[in-house]
């Protein structure tokens, strides 16, 4: 009987050498399998493609094609970039059995991948599996939720505990589970995927730069019958915000509001897209008009709700999104704490 084969791919964006430790981890949580690595350097442009082609020669990581550098032609964001790896398959120019995407700033623990592995086989009706992510001083990361709403919109934007009890089932974090259970979708820092699944549905959707494009990916898995399973027992160690700079934003980038969009008008339609950003806008007036009224500073930056309503506007009469490669980067709120 064949061993099932693994595609991993690690995404680098201006991030060399935090990407070869993430690499020499998963090198190890690969051992035993059969497969191979795909570095997908993301057009950085800063020398990480020579300093990773030449680091993996120099190791011998190389040797029959266990690991590759590949350069993207373009920084078309986190699904593009992914895409490039996933369609380069493995080094014979076959196809995998399943594609393990990791972020660059993730380090698996040793079996992380094999549990997840074991977990698909056993599980036919399962298309992608999780990990638990936790920081380097081992705090959760969280990393499974539900698919957003219009009442998630009104429930993470108005920041009130009651309102929030009363739509607890539709909050977009899930608590993380403390055993295996399937969620509506996961956040891709570490992700095993059935090629056959990625066959079936198509990969990732490359109108979003960054945000929506795991959230996309899972919804488009769950309605063809593909279920999403977090495995907390496979264990991944997460810097967070590496590539993107996402912990010193100062303000939320223009791509998130697009990828936001993108989501909704295509997911869901236009008419639901216009009533989920309504239904935001309504929520986080509410929960400015209460800080106004109890001195408290609000949850989201200055002017974003206005930012949101004319970004969606123009958005509806451009017809389409355009999601844009960030120029400056800002804060992306926690709007469903």
């Amino acid at each position: 009987m064949s061993h099932p084969t693994v595609l991993t791919v690690v995404l680098n964006y201006k991030t060399a050498e935090m990407t070869l430790r993430a690499v020499e981890a998963v090198k190890d949580a690969m051992d035993g399998l059969s497969g191979g690595i795909a570095i997908v350097d993301n057009d950085s442009q800063d020398g990480s493609f020579e300093m990773l082609s030449r680091e993996v020669a120099s190791r011998d990581w190389d040797a029959e094609g266990r690991v590759r550098v590949i350069k993207s032609p373009r920084n078309g964001g986190f699904g593009a970039g992914n895409n490039v790896g996933i369609r380069a398959g493995l080094a014979d120019g076959s196809a995998p059995d399943y594609v393990y995407i990791l972020n660059s700033d993730a380090f698996p623990a040793p079996d992380a991948l094999r549990i997840l592995l074991d977990h698909l086989e056993a599980t036919p009706e399962t298309g992608f599996a999780g990990s638990y992510i936790h920081g380097p001083d081992g705090d959760t990361h969280l990393t499974s939720f539900r698919f957003p709403s219009i009442a998630s919109e009104f429930e993470g934007s108005i920041h009130f505990g009651p309102v929030s009890r009363l739509l607890r089932k539709y909050r977009v974090p899930i608590e993380t589970p403390t055993e295996t259970r399937t969620v509506d979708w996961l956040a891709g820092a570490s992700m095993l995927m059935r090629q056959s699944v990625l066959d079936e549905i198509g990969l990732f959707d490359e109108t979003f730069f960054l945000y929506f494009e795991e959230t996309d990916l899972c919804l488009r898995a769950r309605r063809a019958g593909h279920q999403t399973d977090y495995v907390p027992a496979s264990k991944v160690a997460h810097i967070g915000s590496v590539s993107t700079g996402m912990k010193t934003w100062r303000r939320v980038p223009g791509y998130w509001f697009d990828s936001r969009w993108h989501y909704f008008s295509k997911n869901h339609g236009t008419l639901y897209a216009i009533t989920a950003t309504l239904a935001h806008v309504a929520g986080g007036a509410l929960h400015r008009l209460r800080c106004l009224l109890t001195g408290r500073r609000p949850n989201d930056p200055p002017r974003f709700l206005w930012t949101l309503l004319l970004h969606d506007f123009r958005a509806l009469f451009r017809g389409r999104a355009e999601i844009r490669e960030p120029a400056t980067k800002g804060p992306v709120p926690n709007f469903h704490a």
